[in-house]
């Protein structure tokens, strides 16, 4: 699907920390709108995506001068108490435009020189590698989280077809793992996996964090259950992965191969 790119000039790139992720004093997103479009995003339901024109997927708004705005926030927030910031709420930092318009990169730059307390980048993207030279010198107050839904190419492809490859996420961990910086693999949405799937991650990270759409989606699963997700399931015969108690079966998997202080669920996984 080819995209629109708008460019706007945002008034604030700082929000307050809210609902599932209360637990941050300010959430950023470097972008509007996510070409990634992920079959189950709850951000479909979002006003964000409701209120354009245009399917979610199909559009993106590069923020301009993102980079002016958030030193010049950052100073401000900073005066007040300590910081922390989740990037992004509601798209991906590192999605396709991001290569070209490097928005997340300049933001990460300022945050270098004027650092938060604590930044969570959250990312189901590749490219986040590009920015380690960055991400190294905001040390333990970075961690990188990435979404690996799905050991099983063929469930990805079905439920995210614009989405990087899971082998290539796999390698990108091991590449952040490799330069130090403190990361996680994020099963966020839980989707079909095989039992091999913690030995895979194993090697990889010392932190996972295992949610669903039940207990992630900010509604108790009710925006995904506007979504026509069940019907993904449905196509593949794997209605029972559509359950709240699919989880546990992941979890369960998961603890034999980690310890159970490395496994966290949902919105304690994505805590400062």
């Amino acid at each position: 699907m080819k995209s629109e790119v708008l460019y706007k000039t945002p008034k604030t790139l700082l929000n307050k920390g809210t609902g599932f992720l209360n637990g941050y004093s300010h959430t950023l997103n470097p972008y509007t709108g996510c070409t990634f479009a992920c079959s189950y995003c709850y951000v479909r339901q979002m006003p964000v995506s409701i209120f354009r024109n245009g399917e979610w997927g199909s559009w993106v708004d590069v923020k301009l001068e993102s980079a002016a705005i958030l030193r010049k926030e950052l100073k401000r927030v900073k005066t007040k108490g300590p910081v922390t910031i989740f990037m992004s709420s509601s798209t991906d930092p590192y999605q396709p435009v991001e290569a070209k318009e490097q928005v997340t990169r300049a933001l990460l730059e300022v945050m270098v020189g004027e650092p938060p307390d604590f930044l969570f980048v959250q990312t189901r993207s590749p490219l986040v590698r590009r920015d380690i030279d960055l991400l190294q010198q905001l040390g333990d107050r970075v961690r990188v989280s990435m979404t690996v839904e799905t050991d099983r190419e063929d469930i990805r492809k079905h439920f995210t077809p614009s989405a990087p490859p899971v082998q290539a996420r796999l390698k990108t961990l091991e590449l952040l793992r490799d330069a130090g910086i403190p990361t996680q693999a994020a099963i966020a949405p839980v989707l079909p996996s095989t039992a091999a799937f913690p030995e895979i991650l194993r090697p990889l990270v010392n932190r996972v964090c295992i949610d669903d759409y039940f207990m992630g989606d900010g509604s108790g699963g009710k925006r995904t259950k506007r979504l026509p997700v069940q019907v993904l399931y449905e196509e593949l015969g794997l209605e029972e992965w559509y359950d709240p108690a699919a989880y546990q079966v992941v979890y369960d998997r998961f603890s034999q191969a980690f310890p159970k202080e490395q496994l966290f669920v949902s919105q304690q996984g994505f805590e400062p």
